[in-house]
């Protein structure tokens, strides 16, 4: 099944990006070649630019603070054990305290580094990190690849602050859906949202046998799925003659 996911506010729809930046970097590190670690260090940048809204670390702190009441809203319960809650309280809570301890914006750090910086002015420019332009960069290339996943490593460090809790906020926001099998009928499916929750995030499987491309719409009232498939010419087109089973996961 592929997984389609559809963020219902700003604020999520940003988690989402940095999260798959985040995965995306990790799975660069971890290669070889110095073609991957080129694309580490541009996703590195990347982080960078996403996570320089002015707003995003106080949302984050926010959430982090948020999940606190609702677990210690918890202590008492006969169904709960209290170790396990106050270890994922302390989770919580080692994650707000190494974001609210990083001062400044994120990947501060890495800003003041004068090489990677001489890498990000030219980065964007095609073909702009030629051994011409920047011929330390590429001596770093061929320099052995565990030397060069060290330094990435250490650059990646920066950026734990950020990344831990989106990974934790992300996580508990999937786990707070249900999965439900829908049909869209004519390739298109509608549903209405319940008034008095506010749903953040929608998660939409799709059988790929099925050959067809999930185009989502949706706001706090309802969403809406339109299921398109390829033409002769190639172009997207709603697949109106097609009836398809989904599975819907809201989350909230």
């Amino acid at each position: 099944m592929i997984l389609y996911e559809y963020p219902f506010n700003e604020r999520i729809r940003t988690y989402l990006r940095l999260e798959q930046l985040f995965r995306r970097l990790a799975e660069l590190v971890s290669r070889h070649h110095p073609l991957d670690h080129h694309f580490a260090i541009q996703t590195l940048f990347e982080i960078m630019d996403v996570g320089a809204r002015s707003d995003l670390k106080s949302e984050i702190l926010k959430d982090l603070d948020k999940l606190k009441q609702v677990y210690n809203g918890y202590r008492g319960n006969p169904a709960i054990s209290e170790a396990a809650l106050d270890q994922f309280i302390a989770r919580i809570d080692a994650c707000f305290n190494a974001l609210h301890d990083d001062a400044g914006r994120v990947g501060h750090g890495l800003s003041e580094n004068e090489w990677l910086m001489a890498i990000r002015s030219r980065i964007s420019i095609p073909g702009g990190t030629c051994e011409f332009d920047l011929p330390a960069y590429h001596d770093w290339q061929h320099r052995p690849a565990e030397l060069r996943q060290h330094e990435l490593n250490n650059w990646v460090q920066e950026l734990a602050a950020l990344a831990q809790p989106i990974q934790l906020l992300m996580g508990l926001l999937r786990e707070s859906g249900v999965p439900q099998k829908v049909t869209a009928i004519g390739g298109q499916y509608q549903q209405n949202l319940p008034q008095g929750r506010t749903f953040q995030l929608l998660r939409l499987w799709v059988d790929p046998a099925l050959e067809l491309v999930p185009e989502i719409s949706g706001n706090r009232l309802l969403f809406s799925v339109r299921l398109m498939q390829r033409g002769p010419d190639g172009k997207l087109q709603i697949a109106a003659d097609r009836n398809a089973d989904l599975e819907v996961t809201l989350c909230a």
